[in-house]
């Protein structure tokens, strides 16, 4: 692999830095810190995605038939990592463009192509995931939820849990039982559900990471035409797999806690601390499991720039991802001292955060049992 960066690429770089220092509001900081779900955040970034989509950027490695200019997936890492670092202004649209929209490319009608990927491309939509259920958590195929096939509609009833985003989504990416008689992976489908149907009903999930982030969404006799359907019908589970495997490395957590170690040495240096061997090798071991992250990323994404399969790489990346942000979110707490129990404060909301780290997409223990299985080959017991 090699590390270096082209010329174009920093100058890109260069670019998108220049581009959210004119377009982050004053009170950026002050926002982000209610998460990607909150009412202001979620506001900001239709308008915040469409100026990068008047730019070229929002989706610049898609295709140039569905919006996009056909640049590599470096390109699009480079745009994951600067919007991260800031607290990642795209909102819940960063699922939009990494793996919404290859899923619907991949495996959508031409009539679902039209319809949505220009809505993406232009940073006019919001999205959610229905996948994770009360009784199925991390593991979706235990999912009850179920759409009746009547004529050519569906009937749509069950629920979802710790949906993030519902809350001003115009669609959710739905997983769903079409064969009632089916268990596990076997019988499962995605449909394409505008939020606004009669009968789908969310209420929001009181939590200690922030406001609007996570949400319990209700489906009772939702009724829906069968050309939502994406995919062939009892195949859903093939083109979530497609999907994760975009997923798992959308979001540049790294990028976001190597920002966050810098301020913390700063902090520690203001308080002396850097005196102390123990804070000196913490500080350190973070910073390794920051470069980890990103190297591990990296493989993954020069995996999909040489049109290669898929392997366990995109689990062992993840996991670092989330290793480093919680490893991080633990020290401010050490570092920021009797400070950190102020709510939004600065340690504070990095620990908050990264609560959530090793739940969204998986439960880490989820990504370790996959590398267990596809990576070292070990028998399940």
């Amino acid at each position: 692999m090699e590390f270096d960066w082209s010329p174009d690429d920093i100058q890109h770089r260069s670019d998108i830095r220049e581009f959210l220092q004119q377009e982050l509001p004053d009170n950026w900081e002050e926002m982000s810190q209610h998460g990607p779900g909150g009412d202001s955040q979620s506001q900001f970034s239709r308008y915040f995605c469409g100026r990068m989509a008047e730019k070229g950027w929002l989706t610049q490695h898609w295709p140039s038939e569905y919006g996009g200019r056909d640049c590599e997936p470096w390109r699009h890492s480079i745009v994951g990592e600067e919007m991260w670092a800031v607290g990642e202004p795209r909102g819940s649209q960063y699922m939009n463009v990494n793996w919404i929209g290859p899923a619907i490319m991949n495996y959508g009608s031409e009539e679902q192509k039209a319809f949505h990927l220009p809505k993406i491309s232009a940073g006019q939509v919001l999205w959610c995931q229905g996948f994770s259920e009360p009784e199925a958590g991390s593991d979706l195929a235990a999912l009850r939820t179920r759409a009746e096939k009547t004529g050519d509609h569906y009937i749509i009833n069950g629920s979802k849990i710790w949906t993030s985003y519902c809350n001003h989504a115009d669609f959710i990416f739905l997983l769903v039982r079409t064969d009632p008689h089916s268990s596990r992976h076997h019988g499962i489908s995605v449909l394409l559900v505008p939020m606004d149907t009669p009968g789908i009903e969310v209420r929001e999930i009181p939590s200690v990471v922030g406001e609007r982030y996570f949400h319990e969404v209700f489906f009772t006799d939702v009724t829906v035409p069968t050309s939502v359907l994406l995919g062939d019908e009892n195949n859903g589970w093939n083109v979530v797999n497609y999907a994760l495997q975009f997923e798992r490395i959308g979001a540049a957590r790294y990028a976001r806690a190597a920002v966050t170690l810098d301020k913390l040495a700063e902090i520690a240096a203001e308080r002396g601390l850097l005196d102390d061997p123990i804070i000196v090798d913490r500080l350190g071991e973070a910073r390794a499991l920051c470069e980890a992250a990103r190297v591990l990323v990296y493989k993954v994404i020069d995996i999909r720039a040489k049109d290669r399969a898929p392997t366990a790489d995109t689990q062992l990346a993840r996991v670092l991802s989330t290793s480093c942000d919680n490893a991080i979110g633990r020290l401010a707490l050490e570092i920021c001292g009797p400070q950190s129990r102020e709510y939004a404060s600065f340690a504070d909301t990095n620990f908050r955060l990264a609560m959530t780290a090793g739940v969204a997409v998986g439960a880490t223990e989820v990504q370790l049992n996959l590398i267990a299985a596809r990576f070292l080959d070990l028998p399940k017991e």
